[in-house]
């Protein structure tokens, strides 16, 4: 909402709405419970401490040129919800310990992402699941609310431990790119993005394609392409789009410039860039169903966390939503989790 648009909702003026956000007015209290009703939050949240905020330059974002500022801070709105969840879990448990190479700004992004594999014992073998390998190395993954569906994934560095948010309302195969993007964010940029924010996106687009696809892994399986058809079929190994398949095939030469426009147009007929076809199922957390299985263990759910937060349950399901799927068996456990 706006300031002005709040205002209006609890029949105050706009000036009053921007003296209360800058500290300069104390509400009374039926202005104080008139702003719970309306937001939906409890009323105790806004005496609670202080929330961790995430800064808008802290954060490297995605689809820069179709996001407003609006959807901008209402992102940076949920990830400090997250900040909340997370400390609360991080006070009770012994999340993964961090493991993000730092590659020096100076390597090239195919570079980079191949240095992430070795470091991490990966091979050129295909990734299974990109939010469980996040994961299991310290990053923590959170979702994007729906209210933010035009904000495509961002990421983040807090102190030491990196986040990234992912749209979990988007294909698999799309999301699992963003993924890797992120990643390539947060071992690339880590010391401060290029000047040039096109660049930066495009620097970590190239790593999650390279990292996805890895050159040696696809050369060998593709040795040329005779139909779209085909790369419906191959895309599964990798678990990317057939557009991401398309771009890589013609960035190794597999795929040449002419057959390149061809299949791209071909792929808009089809419908394929708004629907992908043969979709992969969602991926799911390893790290939250555990979390949420042990504390329920003691009988504590969602709602009594909430409580305990000062935010609405929703906020919680938002941030957690398509990820913390059904508890996993202990022979699926793959972040090491322990309680303190």
């Amino acid at each position: 909402m706006t300031a002005r648009a709040l205002a209006g909702a609890i029949n105050v003026s706009p000036i009053t709405i921007s003296r209360l956000e800058n500290g300069a007015n104390e509400p009374e209290d039926p202005t104080v419970d008139a702003l719970a009703a309306i937001l939906n939050f409890p009323r105790e949240f806004f005496f609670a401490e202080e929330v961790d905020e995430l800064p808008a330059g802290a954060a490297s974002f995605r689809s820069l040129s179709s996001m407003s500022a609006k959807e901008r801070d209402a992102a940076l709105s949920a990830g400090a919800i997250a900040y909340l969840f997370h400390d609360w879990v991080a006070e009770r448990f012994n999340l993964p310990d961090g493991d993000i190479p730092d590659v020096r700004e100076d390597a090239s992004p195919e570079g980079a992402a191949q240095t992430v594999r070795t470091q991490w014992g990966l091979g050129a073998q295909p990734i299974s699941s990109m939010v469980k390998l996040l994961e299991s190395k310290g990053i923590r993954v959170f979702s994007l609310s729906e209210d933010t569906k035009n904000v495509d994934a961002f990421s983040c560095w807090r102190a030491d431990r990196p986040f990234v948010f992912l749209n979990t309302f988007k294909s698999t195969e799309r999301s699992r790119f963003d993924a890797a993007h992120e990643l390539g964010h947060l071992v690339m940029h880590r010391h401060g993005a290029p000047q040039d924010s096109r660049q930066a996106e495009s620097e970590a687009d190239k790593f999650a394609s390279a990292f996805l696809m890895p050159a040696d892994d696809v050369a060998s399986r593709i040795r040329y392409v005779s139909s779209l058809d085909s790369l419906v079929k191959y895309k599964r190994r990798w678990g990317v789009s057939v557009a991401a398949l398309n771009y890589r095939l013609h960035k190794l030469g597999i795929v040449s410039e002419w057959q390149n426009r061809s299949l791209n147009v071909e792929l808009s007929s089809r419908g394929y860039r708004r629907q992908e076809p043969e979709g992969l199922p969602p991926e799911a957390s390893a790290l939250w169903p555990q979390i949420f299985t042990a504390l329920w263990q003691d009988r504590i759910t969602r709602e009594r966390i909430a409580d305990q937060l000062h935010v609405p349950p929703a906020e919680l399901d938002m941030i957690l939503r398509h990820l913390s799927g059904p508890p996993l068996s202990r022979s699926n456990a793959a972040v090491g989790l322990r309680a303190v």
